[in-house]
């Protein structure tokens, strides 16, 4: 099998080697990923006549690794490009996303970004996970768990579904408080209060200065301008524990939801409403 891999925290985050190392045991494993984090990019691309820099990184491993300036959408599309000319991958799986993906968060996500993208391109894609911001989060019950995952995936993929991909959530929790594994619908919220005047005391009140939100650049400022940063304040839309991706990793099980690239609402389409 052949495998490319991709992901929003950059090349250098733990969650993308943890992921290489997994699927390393299922087939040839590429990497092409951000040079830099790129967090809620969705599935943007890096468009406009601009230099992308590229670079191999033969130092790292398993697989073929390096780095393109770029989204992640735009890592894939350029590991399909360069790596792959005469013949797709099997499969294109992005994380390990330091940081949950359950919920609306889904529709910001450029985890899940990069594996929308391999399923526009009629490959299979799956985003994978993990409730921690942390650049040092413990991945070890995903290392230990997410292949058998990958595995029944793979075994049980739909033929007649085009553009499917699969969003993968793990709780930020030790192996053995784990519950499971459980299928989940999309869950429903939204954030609200997203922007905050720019101050270092409060992101290390909050505990940014310890994740890959955390940016070590600084803007400069023109005369007239002033400084925030987003974070903002999840609210819940959603009563179904027994249904919703957020409620459920909240209360320890692994998620599995379903996602399709093509955003048409067919019940509404095939309503046929007369406008």
């Amino acid at each position: 099998m052949r495998i490319l891999i991709s992901n929003d925290d950059g090349y250098k985050a733990a969650g993308i080697h943890v992921l290489a190392r997994v699927m390393a045991k299922f087939g040839e494993v590429t990497v092409v990923a951000p040079k830099y984090h790129q967090s809620a990019m969705s599935i943007a691309v890096s468009l406009g006549v601009k230099q992308l820099a590229y670079k191999e990184l033969p130092g790292e491993g398993p697989g073929n690794w390096s780095y393109l300036d770029a989204t992640p959408a735009s890592c894939v599309k350029f590991g399909l490009q360069y790596k792959y000319e005469n013949r797709n991958p099997d499969l294109v799986v992005a994380g390990i996303n330091h940081g949950s993906n359950a919920s609306t968060g889904a529709n910001y996500s450029a985890t899940l970004g990069a594996v929308e993208e391999a399923a526009i391109n009629g490959i299979k894609g799956i985003g994978i996970s993990i409730t921690s911001h942390r650049a040092d989060a413990d991945l070890s019950a995903v290392e230990h768990l997410l292949p058998g995952i990958i595995r029944d995936l793979l075994a049980h993929w739909p033929q007649d579904r085009p553009g499917l991909y699969f969003n993968v959530n793990f709780p930020d929790s030790p192996l053995e408080l784990i519950k499971g594994v459980k299928w989940a619908r999309q869950g429903h919220g939204h954030w609200i209060k997203e922007f905050e005047e720019w101050d270092e005391r409060r992101l290390v009140e909050l505990g940014l200065t310890d994740s890959f939100l955390w940016q070590q650049h600084r803007v400069e400022l023109e005369p007239g301008e002033k400084a925030y940063f987003m974070k903002g304040e999840f609210v819940n839309d959603d009563t179904d524990p027994t249904q919703a991706d957020h409620l459920l990793v909240k209360d320890g099980w692994i998620t599995i939801t379903p996602c399709v690239a093509d955003l048409t609402d067919y019940t509404v389409l095939n309503a046929k409403l007369h406008i």
